[in-house]
This record gives C-alpha cells, structure tokens and sequence, in this order.
C-alpha cells in the first residue's frame, strides 16, 4: 500500500477514534446533566434553582475551554471522519459512520440549538433577586419539564451514537 493511501486511512482511523471519544464524552456530560445535575437542583427552592442552573451554565456559555473543544470537536470530526470513510471503508462501516453522524446531529445537536439553548438564555436572562415567587415560579415551570424532556432524548441519542461508534470501531 502507497505511504499516502496508508497515511489517509490512518487519518480516517483518527478521527473514526477522536469521533468516538468526544462524542462518548458528550453523552457522559449529558448522562450527568440528566441523573445527577438536574435530580439534584430538582429538590432546591425555585430561586436556587434558578440560581444554581444559571451558574453552571455561565460557566459554560463562558467559553469553557475543555467543554467547547469536546462538543465542537464532536461537530467536526464525526463529519470529517464521514468524508474521509467514504473513500476508504467499506459500504457496511461508512454507512455505520454515516448513520451515526446523521443521528447525532439530528438528534443531540439539533435539539441543543432548537430547544435547550434558547431555554438556556430564556432563563439566563432572569434576575432571580427582583422576581417574586409567583414569577420565579412561572419561569421555573416554563423551563424545567421542557428542558428534562429534551435533555433525555438528548442523552439517550448521544449513548446510541457511542455505542453505533464503537462497532465501527470494531469493525475497521
């Protein structure tokens, strides 16, 4: 096999393993979000809850630098290692790969950009100090159920896309 040929498929292979590491990672993050984090703030007062949730995700939307590289790398290197398989897997592994992004995207990111996010910055853009209960309330109950739901189906599609990963995994 030509030094090029070997260096490509040797390329693909990477991102078919970064691929199946950051994506894995994402599905963890979510898994905590979904077991542990929200559970957890679940029995806080409404005002702390709030709190609680609008300072994690500060954290978060404050560019945090191990975060953005595992969840933006997820976003570019399922893709890339999607393009590079096309030339060098089989149709059985690439039309793995290519389900797997097709499922990820659709449905990790795309409910994160649609639903989570702007919930997000819904409840972001709350001052829990100068709404009384009944407000806190509303703004509790406009958020929570809606970003569990979609933080479950969120988490259950990332573990599908780990566990679709790592057969490729096998298989090349």
């Amino acid at each position: 096999m030509a030094f090029g040929l070997r260096l490509a498929m040797w390329v693909m292979q990477a991102a078919s393993v970064l691929s199946t590491l950051l994506c894995s990672l994402v599905a963890g993050f979510l898994f905590s979000f979904a077991v542990v984090v929200m559970p957890g703030i679940k029995i806080l007062d409404v005002r702390a809850f709030i709190r609680s949730f609008q300072v994690m995700d500060g954290v978060i939307q404050n560019n945090q630098l191990a975060f953005v590289l595992v969840w933006i790398g997820s976003i570019v290197f399922l893709p890339a290692a999607v393009l590079l398989g096309f030339w060098y897997l089989n149709g059985v592994g690439w039309s793995l790969l290519l389900i797997a992004t097709l499922v990820y995207l659709l449905g990790v990111q795309l409910p994160t950009i649609l639903i989570n996010l702007p919930l997000n910055k819904q409840l972001q853009s709350q001052n829990v100090a100068s709404l009384d209960e009944q407000s806190l309330k509303e703004v509790r109950d406009n958020f929570e159920q809606r970003w569990n739901l979609s933080n479950l189906f969120r988490t259950g599609v990332a573990c599908l896309t780990s566990v679709l990963l790592m057969i490729l995994l096998f298989i090349l």
